[in-house]
């Protein structure tokens, strides 16, 4: 899946934009499932090839080798650190990275980036947000795999940085065209094209980063964006409704007005296939976005969606407080549990 982690909501409960962590209640001590406590929350998820789930906790990171069947964590080198911001590279997908924090005064693990070679197996520090700033957001880049992208906030219109050695360095390509930004999406098959979306709109740029256009289609926030593959349509939704281009993301058409989800999920090889997510339910579009079912309703706070990698069919989905995953299949289309209890 080609699709942004912005933590648009799920993040922002937690950390605010210049980075200072906001108050969270102490988990109880007892354990309601393997990912902890009832206090316990999803900031990001993703399924990667060869049955792998990762989910990025407000208390660690959890792995599962087998989709879910049996899950491992909190991953021994974070601890329970604060865990967010999941993105592999579409040219590697065993290069993962992620943002680390403490969400507890008593850690003292490296808040930063962290970057694993081997699909979330093992991690390593790559860089510290004391050399850094503190990233709201990261991207793996287009044109290698260790190229990567985040945004730091403190550093307003300037907090668009680029690393090409995995993690490592960082350094500004260019200013942005606006203030801050909620998102970036890397185009998948074509090197150096991104967007960036934001409160004031979206912009594309064509070298990396070191030059922007706004996208005149968007007269206010755009909360999100997706694309299922190279040169696929791609998918926005916000203040204006749904949107989609045909085009790279030179023009945005309106696709349907009547519906503001909070994150859009395409679907590898299905480019007329994307889901939206609120709160609450799921939509599901087979038809490039003019219409929408809603998806069997589950109970619990919804978080994330993200589609299998291997079979386009199969859906996963984290719930918060407490921690849960569950799989949706269209061949059979109810939710199944993936979450052991404790």
């Amino acid at each position: 899946m080609f699709c942004i982690l912005t933590l648009l909501l799920l993040l922002s409960a937690c950390s605010a934009l210049d980075g200072s962590i906001q108050p969270t209640a102490t988990p109880d001590a007892q354990k309601v499932n393997v990912f902890g406590t009832a206090a316990n929350h999803v900031h990001a998820m993703m399924a990667l090839p060869g049955n792998v789930l990762l989910v990025a906790t407000h208390y660690g990171l959890y792995r599962s080798a087998d989709t879910g069947k049996s899950w491992s964590g909190p991953n021994q080198g974070m601890g329970d650190m604060m865990t967010s911001s999941l993105t592999s590279s579409p040219m590697d997908r065993q290069h993962v990275y992620l943002l680390a924090e403490h969400s507890l005064s008593s850690q003292t693990g490296t808040i930063g980036l962290y970057a694993s070679s081997d699909g979330g197996s093992s991690w390593q520090p790559a860089s510290k947000a004391s050399d850094t700033g503190k990233m709201y957001t990261i991207v793996a880049g287009n044109r290698s795999a260790n190229e990567l992208y985040a945004y730091v906030p403190t550093k307003g219109a300037n907090g668009f940085v680029v690393s090409q050695d995995g993690g490592k360095h960082f350094s500004s390509p260019g200013p942005l065209p606006f203030g801050r930004i909620l998102g970036i999406l890397a185009l998948p098959g074509q090197p150096g094209q991104l967007l960036v979306y934001s409160n004031d709109g979206a912009a594309r740029s064509s070298d990396g980063g070191a030059h922007w256009q706004t996208i005149k289609d968007f007269t206010s926030a755009v909360y999100n964006m997706t694309t299922s593959g190279p040169r696929e349509p791609i998918y926005a939704s916000g203040d204006q409704g749904i949107m989609v281009s045909k085009d790279g993301g030179k023009s945005f058409s309106m696709a349907y007005a009547d519906a503001r989800y909070s994150a859009l999920t395409a679907v590898p090889d299905q480019p007329e296939m994307v889901y939206g997510k609120t709160g609450r339910m799921i939509y599901k579009s087979t038809d490039g976005g003019h219409s929408w079912k809603t998806l069997p309703q589950i109970k619990g706070n919804l978080e994330n969606l993200v589609p299998d990698p291997q079979v386009s069919s199969r859906l996963f989905l984290s719930l918060s407080y407490p921690c849960a995953v569950y799989q949706f299949d269209q061949q059979n289309p109810t939710w199944t549990s993936l979450t052991p209890k404790a």
